[in-house]
């Protein structure tokens, strides 16, 4: 008998076999990225924090728990020789390896690997074991460190028990509650789809799609046996290097990575991984969180599948040496098939004493192996030569190792200032944007002044909000750089963004030098580019009748051109921006989602991107002074115009061409304001107009000016992390 009709909630409503909104309606916008770190998915009591927590924790301790754990092998996974390190070096170099560098996203600063569908990726495959594995020493040292931080801590213990000595440790990373699902992490709806889904041209390897990273769904990086699983060491290293440079790396860091990454551990796939279990997510409730169940021989240990390449890369998989090197350059090597039918590369003629000892049975040795990827690190020329410089000056690896392994642990914990603990190292990196510290202090009386002496400028009211909200907008709170301090909009490349107006730019910020030297303390210009935005929408808001002071916090510095690597910078130039209506060029992505994704990266919440947006319509700061959008008679003072007149129905609109609308009185026919896709979103999409109304009526007049000015405020102290 089918009791599913007696069922007191809807069969299927809270698992996939239920219908979503997206079910019916997937060409709806989805604003679910704008409550992605909700509140209410944390557990933690509101004043926790976690910067305080980490300092009072015991660093040297829980380093000592960490080194002991590497040797301390369970029964229901055992360590391959004894020792855990292969493992955790790998959990968190998946757990890094997922950033890139065109949105910051992806990268250890959450600890996202605990949730899908990073839990559950094929490249992620026994990782759950590494991180059950640490859940006790979790466990011990609680809410004192948090999964993101001990996952590399943990990374760099290994490879300190095997005799690696690292460059550094910070801890600052703060943990999520629940699946960043909203990332683009592709397309494809299919595990290991082939290449061709994210390559414009197969032939070029750097059309891959923006903004991934990795070649294939599931993956980290590239795939071991070679594209779409073919073996061409040669091809292979165009996508290791397209790849590697989206995660900010060179050429020279990614092969010290790579060999670096391989000179301890070994691959898994001594058994067939096509009889493999569910991946975490979707096993069932009796596995407690574990998946790819292994029915094989003892399931794990010897019979282990992972990667399905079976076998070490180097002579002492436990110890750090200059194996991977050796090995190399001193054998040649052919195609071979793992047992789990895996391509691998294996050696020619090795002598018996090259070969690692069996990783569960000291009286058997096995070939070593290499990956497509291994072997690209000798065949494609530029490798080659950085290969041969390592091999013969095994120091300099080190060297090199040491602070790129430490550049992927920390690329996306942001500057410095963010860094916690006593292994934090003193010199400062260029990929950390380093910005001078100021030494100076404003009074209330003092912030009044040049509040007057930037008013009474040649300036107007929207150029100085749109000089500050470019310099602000490039904030990431993906990888937390970008944002107005260091005044890098007046540096290369910013100074020359087609985004940031570079003519108007430069009439800005020659007024605002002439102020700043006339002063008797040295104000920073970033300091001067928030007060005279602040002080603009201030004058605007009083011009509404709101007398409303737009908190300023000084503090910013200038950062100097040998401070900011330009190239890296690139990545940020803004190609769009809803809020001043601006399109560099036409995209796929409709609009209304290029504002959205814009509006995650900076921190905003839907009602907060929803003030802001209206606030700068009425304010008139589109890009180049065009109209579209700017619902007001009265431009340039801070009232809720944008929405009364967006909802109001004496007005119907009428498509003209792309992109481009007309919104005509339904009583004369005469067009009263045109308008673009990103504005009239506001109004069509059931969420936005909920919004839009809420700010448009009557009694809400003085709450969106005061709305708009908190978001304000949070959108130029969003960087400030001295403040938090």
């Amino acid at each position: 008998m089918n009791n599913s009709g007696k069922c007191p909630v809807m069969h299927g409503g809270q698992t996939a076999a239920g219908k979503s909104h997206a079910n019916w309606w997937p060409q709806a916008l989805n604003l679910e990225i704008l409550a992605q770190h909700d509140r209410k998915t944390n557990p933690m009591d509101d004043d926790f924090d976690y910067q305080a927590a980490f300092n009072a924790l015991d660093l040297e301790a829980i380093k000592r728990d960490l080194k002991k754990l590497m040797t301390d092998s369970q029964d229901w996974w055992p360590a391959d020789w004894g020792h855990y390190g292969g493992l955790m070096i790998r959990m968190a170099w998946h757990v890094a390896g997922t950033y890139r560098v065109s949105d910051g996203r992806g990268g250890s600063n959450t600890g996202n690997q605990r949730f899908a569908p990073l839990n559950s990726w094929p490249d992620n495959a026994n990782l759950d074991k590494a991180r059950r594995l640490l859940w006790p020493i979790k466990k011990q040292y609680g809410n004192s460190i948090s999964w993101a931080d001990l996952f590399i801590l943990a990374g760099n213990m290994a490879y300190e028990s095997m005799g690696f000595k690292t460059f550094g440790f910070a801890g600052g990373r703060e943990d999520i509650w629940h699946p960043e699902k909203d990332i683009n992490w592709g397309d494809e709806s299919e595990w290991l789809a082939p290449t061709s889904n994210r390559y414009e041209s197969d032939e070029n390897r750097e059309s891959l799609d923006n903004p991934l990273a990795a070649v294939q769904m599931g993956l980290i990086y590239v795939n071991p046996e070679g594209v779409d699983g073919n073996p061409d060491p040669l091809k292979t290293a165009q996508d290791v290097r397209t790849t590697f440079k989206r995660m900010a790396m060179n050429d020279e860091e990614t092969v010290a990575l790579t060999a670096g990454g391989h000179t301890v551990g070994k691959c898994h796939g001594n058994g067939d991984a096509g009889k493999l279990g569910e991946s975490p997510e979707g096993a069932e409730v009796h596995e407690q969180g574990f998946g790819w169940a292994n029915p094989q021989g003892e399931g794990n240990a010897g019979d282990t599948v992972t990667s399905g390449i079976e076998g070490a890369w180097t002579t002492n998989p436990t110890k750090w040496d200059n194996g991977y090197f050796d090995l190399l350059f001193k054998y040649e090597w052919e195609l071979k098939k793992s047992p789990a039918g895996a391509w691998q590369w294996e050696p020619i003629n090795i002598s018996e004493e090259d070969k690692p000892l069996d990783a569960h049975d000291p009286s058997k040795r096995q070939n070593p192996i290499m990956t497509d990827a291994d072997m690209a690190m000798i065949k494609d020329p530029i490798y080659r030569k950085i290969s041969e410089r390592f091999y013969k000056d095994p120091e300099y690896f080190n060297e090199v190792f040491a602070r790129a392994w430490f550049k992927l642990t920390h690329r996306d914990l942001g500057p410095k200032s963010r860094y916690l603990g006593a292994d934090v190292p003193s010199e400062d990196l260029i990929w950390q944007d380093p910005i001078p510290a100021v030494d100076y202090t404003l009074t209330k009386s003092e912030i009044a002044d040049l509040k007057s002496r930037i008013l009474n400028s040649e300036l107007s009211e929207s150029d100085m909000i749109a000089t500050a909200w470019d310099s602000a907008r490039t904030f990431r709170g993906s990888d937390f750089r970008g944002g107005a301090n260091g005044a890098r909009i007046r540096l290369a490349p910013q100074k020359d963004w087609a985004g940031n107006e570079p003519e108007r730019l430069q009439k800005v910020l020659k007024v605002l030098e002439n102020v700043q030297s006339n002063l008797e303390k040295p104000v920073s210009i970033a300091d001067l580019i928030v007060l005279a935005g602040s002080a603009a929408v201030e004058a605007s808001a009083k011009k509404a009748g709101y007398n409303i002071d737009v908190p300023f916090t000084p503090g910013r510095g200038d950062a100097t051109d040998e401070q900011t690597d330009a190239e890296s910078f690139n990545e940020l130039e803004p190609v769009h921006d809803g809020f001043r209506n601006w399109l560099k060029e036409d995209y796929e992505v409709r609009p209304e989602e290029l504002l959205i994704d814009r509006a995650q990266l900076m921190g905003l919440t839907a009602p907060e991107m929803t003030v802001i947006f209206g606030g700068l319509r009425t304010l008139g700061v589109n890009y180049g002074g065009i109209p579209h959008g700017v619902f007001t008679e009265n431009t340039g003072i801070l009232s809720n115009d944008f929405f009364v007149n967006l909802t109001d129905m004496k007005y119907r609109w009428e498509p003209i061409k792309d992109n481009y609308y007309h919104l005509v009185e339904r009583g004369t026919g005469k067009v009263k304001w045109t308008a673009t896709r990103v504005d009239l979103v506001f109004g069509s999409n059931s969420i936005l107009r909920a919004y839009s109304e809420f700010y448009a009526q009557d009694d809400n007049k003085e709450k969106f000016v005061r709305d708009f000015i908190k978001a304000w405020v949070k959108v130029m102290n969003a960087d400030r992390f001295d403040i938090k």
